[in-house]
Order: structure tokens, then C-alpha cells, then sequence
């Protein structure tokens, strides 16, 4: 749970309330996406649906603001992968000087040297890597375990303390939280591109996608209500926000179960990093071949790796300057103001397919789509004043530069579909 400090500090506490909040806006959208995906088997995209279903200029806005999902998801695993080696090393022969200039360089550096050769890892090596992070979380929960068991004895609302503080509990505060915590289950969305690589597509992509956000939610919110149970600290300072989670295993497990932690978080957060680079680097390669943005820089591909390298550095530059301009929370925050937006983009389109337009008007076609959106939408205006403010001008910055491209958007608008790997 590398954003567990970030959490906390946004919820006063209550992470394991935001996470499950979080994760019943997830399920309905979700259900959106499994729906849409029937009817849009090649695309699953968000601005295909949106465009298609509601109106091409609600499109590309959707698009737009996917864009900045994109390009921050590199920049924030850049900051986190970079406070987490400085932690992991703090206090050992290994420790660097200026860590907090040389780390976030070595990691930029890092994630575009491995994209631009094109190393890709292979599912043997997935594998192995999931079954030491299932091995991890084992470790954490039976240390978490072992520790509660043998407290002499129990503070008032022990248990019940996570989800609810009275000292503490506001609404406004648990709904930040939880438009932070939306971070958790960014990605999901990705399983109905597979619409055309599985068996009964229409019923295993819809199971799929709910199945994951609500497995996603299950586990992370037993690992956060473990780790409030562990300490009663719910606001950490700048210095230890990012590593927040592995500090406080250690009360259960030592040393030895935070070194592991950390280093099993750097790595999946490190492969998270070079994966994400390299799809916001599609994207804008897609974007370029489509005439949206500059051709001859962002529509170019490099003829032996058959990788966007222009892209993937331009990319790569934008996680090491914002590394350095913005803290990990704010870009989390700015990630979920695109994500939350696309978010209820699929829900409209959803409903506009199934209940408005078409034949089966039960509830079942319009209470998940209306709840989704909703819940979203009350989650989104929860943000942090600076996402609300910077987001905004993204998106209008965006808006115009689509109405100066199109003509005031009478000609084709710019294509948001993220291109398949050319071999």
C-alpha cells in the first residue's frame, strides 16, 4: 500500500473508510465499462464510449483528461520509487548524499533508458513476482495478527477505531480521502481492452472488471484496517508520508518485515512506472499519427525497437522536472481529477446505450450508471482546491486547443485511442 501515508494524512485517519467508499464508485463504473465493452469490443476506451454514445466533443474531453492520467501516472511512480530507495538506504554504508536530488534523476533516467531499449518482462517473470508479493502480504497479515493477539489488552472501539473516529470524523474529510483513494483501483479500466482476446467476452469482461475492483478493495482495505490497527498515528509528516505504510509494519514484524515491504513496494512500483511511461508515450505517439499534435516529433517510431522514443523521452522529462515541482499526493490527486471525469463519462454513456436508448428499461440498466456517476461526481468535488484549480486549466487549455484544431469542432477531433504495438 505505497499511498497509505498520503491516505491518511487526506482522510484524518479513516483510510479504510475511503478505500471501501472508493471502491462502491468503482464497482458500478465498473459494471459501466463491462457493459460498454460488449458493444465496443475493439476500443475500450473511454472517449470510444463517450464519443459515441453521448457526443464527439464530450469525446474528446473525456480523452483530454485521460491524457493527464497518463503523462502524471509515470511522474508519481518516479517520486514514490525515489523516496522509497532513500528510505529503504537510510542508515547504511549505502546511503547516497543529496537523495532527494540524485534518486528522482536515477529513476526518470531508469524507467526511459528501459522503455527506449524496449525490455519488456516476460509472464514467467510476472509470475514469480506476483507469488513474492502474495508472499509479502502473508507475512504482513500473520506479523499483524500474531501482535494484535498478544496486546494485554484492547483501547475502547479498538476494532472499530479504523473505520470510525469521533475525534476526527468529518464528511468532507473521509470524501478527500476518498478522492485520493480512487488512486488504488486506477487501471482497472484496462481489462475491457481484452474484449477480443477472451472466451464469452460479453459475460467474463463485465465478471472480470467488477471482480478486480472489489478483490482490489477487499485486500487493500485489510491491509490499511491492519497497519490502524498497528498505530493509532493518522497524520505523518512530509518526511515519512510516502513510506508510511512500511514504518508502521514494523511495530508488528521488525525491521526486517519494513525492508521487505519497501523493497517489494520499489519493485512493483518500478514496473508500474516503466509500463505506464511507455503507454503515455503511445498515446501521444497516437495523437501525433492522427495529425492531432506535431507529426513529425510525436508520430515518429523508432525502426528497431518499433518504440516511440521521442515520446518516451518527452515523458520521461516531464516525470523528472514534476518530480521536482510537485509532491506525490498532489500529482495523486491531479490523476484522479482526469480519472474521475472519465469515470463518469463511462457511466453516462452506459446509461445512454442501455436505459435511454435502448429497449430493456429496468432498473438494473439504470440504478448502477446513475449511482456510479454520482458517487463519482460527489467524490470528485472533494478533491484538494489545487487539483480543482490546476485540473481546470488543464482542461481548458485542452477545450481550446481542440476548438482552435477543429475549427471551432466542425472538422474531425483528435483520436484519444492508445494504438496497438506495431511488431
Amino acid at each position: 500500500m505505497p499511498a497509505y501515508g498520503v491516505f491518511s494524512n487526506a482522510g484524518q485517519g479513516h483510510v479504510v473508510t475511503s478505500i471501501l467508499i472508493a471502491m462502491i464508485a468503482m464497482v458500478f463504473t465498473a459494471m459501466s465499462y463491462g457493459r460498454m465493452a460488449r458493444v465496443y469490443p475493439s476500443a475500450g476506451s473511454a472517449y470510444t464510449y463517450v464519443g459515441r454514445e453521448l457526443h464527439p466533443s464530450l469525446g474528446y474531453v473525456t480523452g483530454w483528461s485521460m491524457t493527464m492520467d497518463y503523462i502524471l501516472n509515470p511522474l508519481i511512480c518516479t517520486i514514490w520509487s525515489a523516496k522509497a530507495m532513500a528510505d529503504l538506504l537510510s542508515g547504511t554504508r549505502y546511503q547516497i548524499p543529496y537523495p532527494g536530488l540524485l534518486w528522482p534523476v536515477f529513476f526518470a533516467v531508469l524507467f526511459t533508458v528501459l522503455n527506449l531499449r524496449g525490455v519488456k518482462s516476460s509472464a514467467r517473470i510476472n509470475e514469480i513476482l506476483c507469488a513474492i508479493m502474495g508472499a509479502v502480504i502473508v507475512a504482513y497479515f500473520w506479523c499483524t495478527i500474531r501482535y494484535i493477539f498478544h496486546l494485554p489488552q484492547y483501547p475502547e472501539a479498538y476494532f472499530l477505531r479504523p473505520f470510525y473516529n469521533p475525534e476526527t470524523f468529518t464528511i468532507n474529510g473521509v470524501f478527500h480521502g476518498t478522492s485520493v483513494a480512487v488512486l488504488t483501483y486506477i487501471g482497472f479500466d484496462g481489462i475491457s481492452t481484452l474484449s477480443e482476446e477472451v472466451e464469452n467476452p460479453k459475460r467474463n469482461i463485465f465478471l472480470a472488471t467488477v471482480l478486480v475492483c472489489v478483490v482490489t478493495g477487499l485486500l487493500a482495505g485489510a491491509e490499511v484496517y491492519g497497519a490502524q490497527l498497528l498505530s493509532r498515528q493518522y497524520m505523518f509528516p512530509a518526511s515519512e508520508v510516502e513510506n508510511a505504510f512500511s514504518h508502521v509494519a514494523a511495530i508488528a514484524g521488525g525491521l526486517w518485515l519494513t525492508r521487505i515491504i519497501s523493497l517489494t513496494l520499489l519493485i512493483a512500483t518500478i514496473g508500474s512506472g516503466i509500463g505506464s511511461q511507455l503507454g503515455a508515450a503511445r498515446l501521444l505517439y497516437g495523437m501525433g499519427r492522427s495529425n492531432a499534435i506535431p507529426i513529425r516529433f510525436f508520430g515518429a517510431i523508432h525502426p528497431r525497437t518499433r518504440v516511440p522514443a521521442n515520446n518516451v523521452i518527452f515523458v520521461g522529462m516531464i516525470a523528472l522536472i514534476g518530480a521536482f515541482l510537485i509532491s506525490y499526493d498532489n500529482g495523486a490527486e491531479l490523476l484522479n481529477f482526469g480519472a474521475l471525469i472519465a469515470f463518469m463519462g463511462v457511466n453516462l454513456a452506459s446509461l445512454t446505450h442501455y436505459y435511454i436508448r435502448g429497449a430493456d428499461r429496468s432498473l438494473g440498466q439504470l440504478i448502477p450508471p446513475v449511482l456510479g456517476f454520482l458517487i463519482c461526481l460527489f467524490i470528485w468535488i472533494h478533491l484538494s482546491k489545487l487539483a480543482m484549480i490546476a485540473g481546470s486549466i488543464w482542461m481548458l487549455a485542452g477545450i481550446a486547443y481542440g476548438a482552435i484544431k477543429t475549427r471551432g469542432f466542425r472538422s474531425d477531433l483528435v483520436n484519444f485511442d492508445v494504438p496497438p504495438e506495431e511488431a
